[in-house]
């Protein structure tokens, strides 16, 4: 060793000792400790943002999928790869559609050969409505081609809903029509009481225990145990009472247009609706009648008898527990009490309105001007 090598470390610094094996293998610990942590902690936030993210692309690839192999196996067609001479729309559930009702459509289109196809849905046929763009005004479409108008007649009165249908991959066709009101439609408007809760199931008695083995050894006999009784099952629990209809004012105005209609309001517990009701062929039920009672929960059975253990003799079987009592179905709640108010001009079309009121007063009716209800 040279001179250099010899020399004392310079005082004011402290060399730093030389780590043991058990230092190292005690850091090597913690590192792989809190390597761990770190992968709980993280591990599991990427793995649901890629899961999301996955399950997002993975449900886009197997609607393009589904609709790829439906037009491979001959299922549906491709538009964009399909000539086509002509195209017509058609409502075959119409001619017209009345508030709160749904009315399919149907897209029928020829191609150059004379070969006839049809969309997919009402129209049972191979075009897909997602090859097509449908706008509407006053209606609403879904994308199965299913029209909805709006319960509220107020949207539609005095307007003519209109459908435009065209085809993306080719944007020379095109196809329109307009969709008829009707108001020859039967309406409900329901404002009956719930229905009372079911009464719960009595609980089954327990079977009693076999009674024990005797012996039938003739140089040394005895006797089989007695089986234990079967306890009693339960009783079923009573039905709920049904819930009372609340009080519903009905007013009726005239409206003329072509021919007579009804503008009806039916208000109940602050919630109003709004008919329009074409008295020739059309109709419309106010119902508040009261809620019917829960009905009674069953009694449950009662436990079977133990049998007689073996023996010389044999011992007795146990007796049967009984079935417990069905429970009473809940009364019926109060219907309520409806006041119908109606303009004289429209005393000869009430019989295109119903009124049932269950378990409550007959309704009453009023006749006075009533204004336009909007």
């Amino acid at each position: 060793m040279n001179e250099c090598s010899r020399q004392k470390p310079f005082a004011g610094v402290r060399r730093p000792a030389e780590p043991s094996p058990d230092t190292h293998d005690s850091l090597a610990r913690r590192l792989r400790r809190r390597s761990r942590v770190a992968a709980k902690i993280s591990i599991p936030h990427l793995l649901d943002t890629v899961w999301a993210a996955g399950l997002a692309a993975v449900a886009v690839l197997a609607l393009s999928a589904c609709s790829s192999m439906k037009v491979g196996l001959g299922m549906r067609v491709n538009l964009a790869k399909t000539p086509i001479a002509s195209m017509k729309a058609s409502l075959p559930q119409g001619p017209g559609i009345a508030p709160g009702e749904k009315l399919p459509l149907v897209v029928t289109f020829t191609e150059p050969n004379g070969k006839v196809l049809v969309t997919e849905g009402q129209g049972k046929g191979k075009v897909m409505w997602t090859d097509l763009t449908v706008v509407t005004t006053v209606v609403t479409v879904n994308q199965k081609g299913v029209l909805s108008l709006s319960k509220d007649p107020r949207v539609s009165d005095g307007k003519v809903p209109h459908v435009t249908i065209t085809v993306p991959s080719s944007p020379g066709l095109r196809a329109e029509l307009d969709v008829p009101l009707r108001y020859d439609y039967k309406f409900v408007a329901n404002f009956s009481g719930k229905p009372g809760a079911s009464g719960l199931n009595g609980l089954d008695g327990s079977d009693g225990a076999s009674g024990t083995m005797g012996s039938n050894d003739p140089n040394n006999p005895s006797p089989g145990g007695n089986g234990s009784n079967g306890t009693d099952g339960s009783d079923g629990k009573d039905g709920e009472r049904g819930g009372d209809a609340p009080s519903v004012d009905v007013r009726v105005a005239p409206k003329f247009e072509d021919r007579p209609l009804l503008q009806v309001s039916v208000t109940a517990a602050g919630n109003r609706k709004l008919y329009l009701v074409d008295p020739q062929g059309g109709s419309l039920t106010v119902k508040a009648d009261g809620g019917p009672g829960g009905s009674g929960g069953r009694g449950g059975r009662g436990g079977r008898g133990g049998s007689g253990g073996s023996g010389t003799p044999d011992g007795m079987s146990g007796s049967n527990g009984s079935d417990g009592r069905n429970g009473f179905d809940g009364p019926p709640g109060k219907g309520g009490r409806i006041t119908v108010t109606y303009d004289p001009a429209t005393k000869l079309d009430l019989g295109a309105l119903h009124f049932s009121s269950k378990g409550g007063p007959a309704p009453t009716f009023n006749e006075e001007a009533v204004a336009p209800l909007w």
